[in-house]
């Protein structure tokens, strides 16, 4: 496969010419070894396209993810996949649709509610193992839409950050159903369309997903694909995209999202196939010893507690013999593989674990299930956020407004959102997940 943006911005670079533009490094590093990654970073010269207005280079580029991905349209992102929720829900919007959103939410979706004003319903789940994963009903989310008396969006977070893959299929046959629209973050997930059989949210009956490339491909930081299956929302992506980003995106992150569509067309699916059975393996080899969690297979989340273990030992027991976690909490030890790795990176992971495994501790197995109520509601999402704020600690926090929602990146999931009104159980999750203070409206 072409890739048009990779080519341009090695022959310019590799072209001598005098560079009487920005960026101010001119190509040139502070450290040698930050040489290549400099010379590659330009803006929008000559024959460099403009993200936002793209119609060489770029567009070339993310037409051939699009065939890749076979959606109705696909636009980069430099922004990450936040800049692409806020471009989603600045659609949604745009068609003034009722948002319904299932609460497991990355915070980047709250920072787009106050800044777009969207009154959020919330759909809260069960949360069969902390608030980082939660399982919904359903005949409710059908309920809620069929009742509510306007075009409405349902967002849903896919998977979400333990891995754990929600039935995007059966939820896209509701949504159509009630005329109203499937929106999915699926950050986690750019790689699900090369499984033998997708099931990438697109292929699933999804009219609109964000993958972060950065998260699951071989791409930089902040590397990320906008994605909708409805020809109509073509032409709205773009416009939408820069209410909220940078004028001047990064060319080498663009440049990795180009490279992108050559591995993928080239190696994901053989690279997929491998890997999948080297993570069997390791799962198998640890079965009985540990306990792992529902996911999607590269997300290897181990259920700590319910093995016997607590997860932020673990983490640090792995780390000491060479291996570094995604997610530690006492409940649950999230680690991150991908299509690139090879086998032996399994085998290393191997020998760290069983060397964790013998000098942790052990404790009696529990569970953290629970079922947690909405808090109540005091005022809107954009009120809160916007309010005077102060600073408080957790403890002293009941029957105060929650403003600016600030927790822990990874993995960002909100406890109380901006509006709502802290109450005991809110308080004791903070403290379980190690958070000590909290932003209310002063």
């Amino acid at each position: 496969m072409k890739t048009p943006i990779y080519d341009f911005i090695k022959k310019y670079a590799s072209s001598g010419t005098l560079r009487c533009h920005m960026p101010g490094h001119k190509g040139i590093a502070p450290e040698k070894w930050f040489e290549a990654l400099f010379s590659g970073d330009i803006t929008e010269i000559s024959g460099a396209d403009s993200l936002f207005e793209a119609e060489d280079i770029i567009a070339a580029s993310e037409k051939n993810m699009a065939s890749l991905y076979g959606t109705a349209a696909t636009v980069y992102s430099a922004g990450g996949s936040t800049l692409c929720i806020q471009a989603m829900l600045a659609v949604m919007k745009q068609e003034n649709r009722k948002i319904f959103a299932v609460r497991n939410v990355h915070r980047s979706f709250l920072n787009a509610a106050a800044l777009l004003d969207l009154d959020v319903e919330w759909i809260m789940p069960y949360y069969p193992g902390g608030i980082l994963s939660g399982m919904i009903c359903p005949d409710e989310v059908e309920k809620r839409l069929a009742s509510c008396g306007r075009p409405a969006c349902l967002y849903v977070t896919s998977p979400d950050y333990t891995g754990r893959l929600a039935d995007i299929q059966g939820l896209s046959a509701i949504c159509r159903r009630c005329g109203a629209r499937l929106i999915v973050d699926n950050a986690h997930g750019a790689h699900l369309h090369f499984f033998k059989k997708s099931i990438h949210p697109i292929a699933l009956g999804a009219d609109m997903c964000c993958d972060s490339a950065h998260k699951m491909l071989p791409a930089l930081t902040g590397a990320a694909m906008l994605h909708t299956a409805r020809r109509e929302y073509a032409s709205l992506l773009k416009p939408a995209m820069s209410l909220f980003a940078s004028t001047s995106p990064s060319y080498p992150i663009m440049m990795s999202l180009d490279l992108c569509n050559k591995y993928i067309a080239e190696s994901i699916r053989k690279d997929i196939a491998e890997n999948l059975a080297y993570l069997e393996d390791f799962r198998n080899r640890f079965a009985g010893k540990l306990e792992f969690a529902d996911s999607e297979p590269f997300h290897i989340t181990v259920k700590a507690s319910e093995s016997g273990y607590d997860g932020r030992e673990l983490a640090d027991l792995l780390r000491k013999n060479g291996a570094e976690c995604e997610y530690a909490d006492r409940e649950l030890l999230i680690l991150l593989m991908s299509a690139v790795c090879r086998q032996e990176d399994y085998s290393r992971l191997s020998q760290a674990m069983e060397r964790a495994l013998a000098d942790a501790g052990r404790y009696e197995k529990s569970s953290c299930r629970f079922s947690m109520k909405l808090p109540e509601k005091a005022m809107s999402i954009r009120e809160a956020f916007f309010s005077t704020s102060e600073e408080i600690n957790v403890e002293n926090s009941e029957g105060r407004i929650c403003a600016a929602v600030r927790v822990p990146c990874p993995p960002a999931v909100p406890i109380a959102a901006s509006g709502e009104i802290i109450d005991l159980e809110c308080i004791n999750i903070f403290k379980s997940y190690g958070i000590s203070t909290v932003n209310v409206v002063k």
